[in-house]
């Protein structure tokens, strides 16, 4: 997670290629057999695209927060560890939907490499909307709200990528068979496109299908971000405040279907959280602390204890 900042923010920088199944798997596996692959003469080869399609993945991969860019050298995250080291990472081919909440999560929250993304889930609140009507609103966010000068055309480009990402139906109006195929974050159902009006629609639900235990990471990263804070309005969480992260937006979840996540959360952690009432307003309480990625090792190591 990267908060929003006014002064860092980014653009275009996916080269014009959504995110496709295979690339985060083959992007980081690579990295870890060759550090300096994204700047090797034979990354084409070695991943099996084009020159252009290597930067995307190197792009989708730090959006993600799956890898990192230190001093000297880009290095695999712990969290990028966790899902797609070959041999033992929880999910490395994203064949657990759960896997691309995940994904969608990490996106949704870095407001310095996916500003667009930020944006778009957590302070786009047009459930019903038209390309173009999204596209102003990002450049009225641009230029009320950050710093410095971007690219109109780059910043409209990533509302189009955006779309194509979450929206089946333009894919199937728009692209290729192969390309369709291709879109992972299609199936999360977070948006949706009337092939008639050309409108687009996101709206808010319960998400049964979001395992709690992804929501409880989103939540505990937003505690950890605040170390001073022990307790936080769910109706923060839901809406957020300011240009901070708002899980229920992030998930279009509804009221309902966020303070069940909750619930779920306070039942089986209730050493760490806890759903209390104060002065009329529930809260949720923080009590001690937990790593944010016990909750993912949980959620596999059950799903694959339940498979057994």
């Amino acid at each position: 997670m990267k908060l929003f900042n006014p002064k860092k923010a980014a653009f275009g920088r996916h080269e014009t290629f959504s995110l496709r199944y295979s690339w985060l798997t083959k992007g980081f596996q690579a990295l870890t057999k060759n550090p300096a692959i994204f700047t090797s003469d034979d990354a084409t080869v070695e991943l099996g695209v084009g020159k252009n399609m290597v930067n995307a993945i190197k792009y989708w991969l730090l959006a993600g927060n799956f890898v990192e860019q230190t001093p000297t050298a880009m290095q695999p995250t712990l969290l990028g560890e966790k899902i797609f080291a070959a041999k033992d990472g929880f999910d490395p081919y994203l064949e657990d939907e759960a896997t691309l909440w995940l994904v969608h999560w990490q996106f949704a929250t870095n407001a310095e490499l996916a500003t667009a993304w930020y944006w778009f889930f957590n302070k786009f609140h047009q459930h019903e909307f038209s390309s173009e009507e999204a596209k102003s609103a990002l450049t009225d966010f641009v230029k009320t709200k950050l710093n410095g000068s971007y690219s109109e055309r780059s910043v409209e480009h990533d509302v189009m990528i955006i779309l194509k990402m979450y929206s089946p139906v333009m894919l199937r109006a728009n692209m290729a068979l192969d390309e369709q195929l291709d879109a992972p974050l299609t199936t999360l159902h977070l948006m949706s496109c009337c092939p008639f009006t050309h409108r687009y629609q996101t709206l808010l639900d319960d998400k049964p299908r979001l395992p709690f235990e992804i929501v409880a990471f989103a939540v505990n990263e937003i505690f950890e971000q605040r170390p001073d804070v022990s307790q936080l309005p769910i109706e923060e969480l839901m809406y957020g405040q300011n240009e901070s992260i708002a899980v229920g937006a992030v998930f279009r979840l509804t009221e309902a279907g966020l303070l069940a996540k909750l619930e779920l959360l306070s039942k089986h952690y209730p050493a760490y959280y806890q759903i209390r009432e104060n002065a009329g307003i529930n809260q949720l309480y923080r009590g001690e602390k937990i790593d944010s990625q016990q909750f993912l090792t949980d959620y596999y190591q059950n799903r694959d204890a339940n498979r057994d």
